[in-house]
C-alpha cells in the first residue's frame, strides 16, 4: 500500500464528510463508517508521523461557522469524546480510571444524536444559545432556541452566570410530521432526525423551529458561578430541579460489569426510543477527579463514547427488480419481506450491480442479513446459505432495458450495465430530477415526487419545459399537482431564480457522463459561453486542467447528438443564462502565475470559497508548500504548512489581507 497516498485520500474523505455533517447537516455515511475512516487515519498518523499534515482533521472538532449567523466564542471549549467500539475497550477505560482514582464511580448516559448547543443564563434568564462550531467559535442561535418548548427561558435559582451544554433533537413524531409537510410541498425528504434537527436550528427564520417542534436534553453543566457541585450526577439532578430535561435514565455504576450492563441495556431499547441515539457515554462522576485527570490535546481523559454498530436483521428476498437511472445505468433492487430496522420498516435494498450479486451469491428466495448504512440506506450484507430453498438460480441482469426495450451494454468500468435508448422514459425522469437538484440548478423545493408528477401529467418533456411552468400556474394550482397556491408560487419563484445560475450549474445539470461539478467548473472557467463549450474541439478540451480522453470524449459525444443541441436552443429560448460569469471574472488575471496554499480555519469563509476567488483571478491552489509557492493563506490552527512557509520566506496572508488583494 502507498501509505502517503492513502493518508491523503483519508484527509480528503474525512474533511469532505465533516463538511457534509457539521456545515451542511447532510451526512452521507454512517457514524460507524466515519469512525472507521478516522481510526484508520489516526493509526497511520501514529505509525508514519512524517506524513502527518498540520491541518489534519484528527486535530479538529466539528465544522466551520456559517457566515449568515453571528459568531460567538465559547467560554469553555466544546470538545468531542474518545470513541470506543468493543467491550474490551470499555473495560480498559474503567480499569484505568479505577487504578488512577480512589473509589471511582461512573455515569452512563445515552448519546443523543442531534445538534450540540451551549445555553448561557445571566441572573437566571436565558441570554444566548451557541452551536458547537469548531469547538472554539460557534454560531448564535438564540432566537431559534427561544422557540424550543423544552428550553427554560428562565430558571428559579438566579445565579450570576450559568452555562449548560445539551443536544437539540427531533422526536419521532416531529420528524414524521416534518417529512409529511416536505412531501406535501415538494421539498426534500429528511433521511434522519439528526440532520433535520441540525438543519432546523440553523434556519434564519425562527418560526420554522417553532413549527418543527424540536426538543432538548441537557447533559453537562459547564459553568455555575456562585454554586459548587461535587459530582456530575449531582449537577444533573440540580439542573432537573431548575426545569431542564437532562440526560434521560442515566445510571451511576461502580464496576466494569455494571458499566457494560448499562451500555447493553441502552442498546436493547435503542430502536424503541422516541429520539435517536448513536451510542452511550461513560463519564467519571467526580468533578474533582475530572479536574485531576484533565485532557489530552483533543479529548478528555475522564470519558469515552461507546458507538453501537448498525442494527442487523434477517429477512427474505422476495423478488429482484431493475431500475434505470438518469445516465441509463441499470441497478438491481431487492424486494424484501418487510422488516423493522433502525426505526423504520424496510422493504427494499439496492444490490448495486451484477458483480455485487455474484460476489455475495444473492438469489431470489434467499434469507439475507440486512442493515442500514448510516441508519439510512438499507443494504444486503450476506446470504444465510443454510436457509436457501431448493431450486434457486443465479440472477442475471437483462440484455434489454426493462423500461424502453433498448439493448443494454457494459459500461467502461465493467461493473455496470447501461441502457442505450435515447428516448428512455426512466432516464428522462431521473435526468430531470438531477437537473433541478441542489448539486445542479438548485431549484429549491423541486423534489423527485414533483418531477415525477409533472412528467406524468405531460407538463415536462425536457429540461426547458421546467422554465415554461409559469405559463401553467392556474392549472397547477387548480389541479393540485405539486401542492396549493403557496407551494406553486414558491416553486415558480425558485425556477425563475435558477435562470440566472452561472454556467457551471447548467453544465452539471445536463448530467453528462464523467462530467461532474468540478469538470463543469473547469469548462465555465475556460469558455465564455455554452456555445463555446458545445463547439469546442477535442484538442481544446484536452488542454484543460484534469481533462483526459474519457472526459473529453463524453462531452463531445453528448453535444454531437441532435437531441441535446436542440435542448440548448430550447433553454436559450426560455431565457436560461448560457454565459459564464466565472470566465468574465477570469479576464482580470491579477493572480495569474501565482500559486496559493491554504491552511488552517479561516474566520469568515471556507477553503472552497477562497479557492474559487483565487481561480477566478487566474491563480492556482496547491496542497503543499514549496519554493514555487507564492502565498500561504493561513487561518487558525495553521500548523506545519505555516511553519514551512515562514522557513522558506514565503509571504503569509491573513484572510483580511487576502480579501483586500481580491477586491475589484
Amino acid at each position: 500500500m502507498d501509505v502517503q497516498a492513502r493518508m491523503q485520500e483519508l484527509y480528503r474523505l474525512i474533511t469532505y464528510y465533516n463538511d457534509r455533517y457539521y456545515n451542511q447537516d447532510d451526512s452521507e455515511i454512517s457514524d460507524y463508517e466515519y469512525d472507521q475512516l478516522s481510526l484508520e487515519l489516526r493509526a497511520l498518523e501514529k505509525e508514519y508521523p512524517l506524513f502527518k499534515r498540520g491541518d489534519s482533521p484528527t486535530q479538529k472538532v466539528g465544522g466551520s461557522t456559517k457566515r449568515e449567523l453571528k459568531k460567538m466564542k465559547h467560554d469553555v471549549p466544546v470538545i468531542s469524546l474518545q470513541d470506543v467500539f468493543i467491550k474490551e475497550d470499555v473495560f480498559r477505560f474503567v480499569q484505568k480510571m479505577k487504578e488512577e482514582l480512589e473509589d471511582a464511580a461512573f455515569v452512563v448516559e445515552k448519546k443523543i444524536d442531534g445538534l450540540s448547543i451551549v445555553l448561557r443564563y445571566y441572573e437566571g434568564i436565558l441570554k444566548e444559545a451557541i452551536t458547537r462550531g469548531d469547538g472554539e467559535i460557534g454560531e448564535s442561535v438564540y432566537e431559534n432556541a427561544m422557540e424550543i418548548k423544552s428550553v427554560p427561558k428562565n430558571i428559579p435559582q438566579k445565579l450570576p452566570y450559568l452555562e449548560v451544554r445539551g443536544e437539540v433533537y427531533m422526536s419521532s413524531e416531529s420528524f414524521e410530521r416534518a417529512n409529511k409537510k416536505q412531501l406535501e410541498t415538494g421539498g426534500k425528504v429528511y433521511q434522519n432526525r439528526r440532520n433535520s434537527a441540525a438543519g432546523t436550528m440553523r434556519q434564519l427564520d425562527s418560526s420554522i423551529v417553532r413549527e418543527r417542534d424540536l426538543d432538548l436534553f441537557v447533559f453537562n453543566l459547564e459553568i455555575a458561578q456562585g454554586k459548587e457541585f461535587s459530582s456530575h450526577s449531582e449537577s444533573l439532578k440540580w439542573m432537573e430541579e431548575q426545569g431542564f430535561a437532562v440526560s434521560p435514565d442515566f445510571q451511576i455504576c461502580k464496576t466494569q460489569e455494571e458499566v457494560w450492563d448499562a451500555i447493553c441495556e441502552i442498546a436493547d431499547t435503542r430502536w424503541n426510543l422516541p429520539y435517536a441515539i448513536d451510542g452511550a457515554v461513560v463519564k467519571v462522576d467526580s468533578l474533582a477527579d475530572r479536574s485531576r485527570l484533565g485532557m489530552t490535546s483533543k479529548v478528555p481523559r475522564w470519558a469515552v463514547a461507546f458507538k453501537y454498530p448498525p442494527e442487523q436483521k434477517e429477512t427474505v428476498i422476495q423478488d429482484i427488480v431493475v431500475q434505470v437511472g438518469r445516465t441509463g445505468r441499470l441497478t438491481p433492487l431487492a424486494i424484501l419481506e418487510p422488516v423493522r430496522l433502525a426505526e423504520t420498516t424496510v422493504g427494499r435494498a439496492t444490490l448495486h450491480n451484477q458483480d455485487y450479486m455474484d460476489e455475495k451469491g444473492i438469489r431470489i428466495g434467499d434469507t439475507v442479513i440486512v442493515q442500514k448504512a448510516g441508519d439510512i440506506i438499507p443494504e444486503v450484507l450476506s446470504v444465510v446459505l443454510e436457509k436457501r430453498p431448493e431450486g434457486t438460480k443465479r440472477y442475471l441482469l437483462p440484455e434489454t432495458c426493462p423500461v424502453c426495450g433498448a439493448k443494454t451494454v457494459r459500461e467502461s468500468d465493467g461493473a455496470h450495465l447501461r441502457c442505450t435508448g435515447d428516448e428512455c422514459a426512466a432516464k428522462d425522469i431521473r435526468s430531470m430530477t438531477y437537473f433541478v437538484s441542489k448539486d445542479a440548478m438548485n431549484v429549491d423545493g423541486f423534489g423527485p415526487s414533483a418531477v415525477d408528477a409533472l412528467i406524468s401529467e405531460g407538463f415536462l418533456k425536457n429540461a426547458a419545459d421546467i422554465f415554461r411552468l409559469k405559463d401553467h400556474r392556474e392549472r397547477l394550482i387548480e389541479e393540485g399537482i405539486i401542492g396549493k397556491e403557496k407551494s406553486v408560487d414558491n416553486l415558480l419563484k425558485a425556477i425563475e431564480k435558477a435562470k440566472q445560475n452561472d454556467l457551471d450549474r447548467l453544465i452539471t445539470g445536463f448530467g453528462i457522463k464523467n462530467i461532474g461539478k468540478q469538470s463543469a467548473k473547469t469548462l465555465a472557467m475556460n469558455f465564455s459561453s455554452l456555445d463555446e463549450v458545445v463547439n469546442a474541439s477535442k484538442e481544446e478540451l484536452l488542454n484543460l486542467p484534469d481533462f483526459g480522453e474519457i472526459v473529453a470524449n463524453s462531452l463531445l459525444e453528448f453535444f454531437s447528438k441532435e437531441k441535446n443541441r436542440y435542448l440548448v436552443e430550447e433553454l436559450r429560448a426560455v431565457g436560461v443564462n448560457l454565459i459564464s460569469f466565472s470566465n468574465q471574472k477570469k479576464k482580470d488575471n491579477r493572480f495569474e502565475g501565482k500559486t496559493f496554499v491554504l491552511t488552517g480555519t479561516l474566520p469568515n469563509m471556507t477553503r472552497e470559497q477562497a479557492t474559487e476567488i483565487i481561480e477566478s483571478f487566474g491563480g492556482k491552489v496547491s496542497s503543499s508548500v514549496s519554493k514555487k509557492t507564492s502565498y500561504v493563506l493561513a487561518g487558525a490552527e495553521a500548523g506545519s504548512k505555516l511553519a514551512k512557509a515562514e522557513g522558506l520566506g514565503i509571504t503569509v496572508l491573513s484572510e483580511e489581507v487576502f480579501l483586500d488583494m481580491a477586491k475589484e
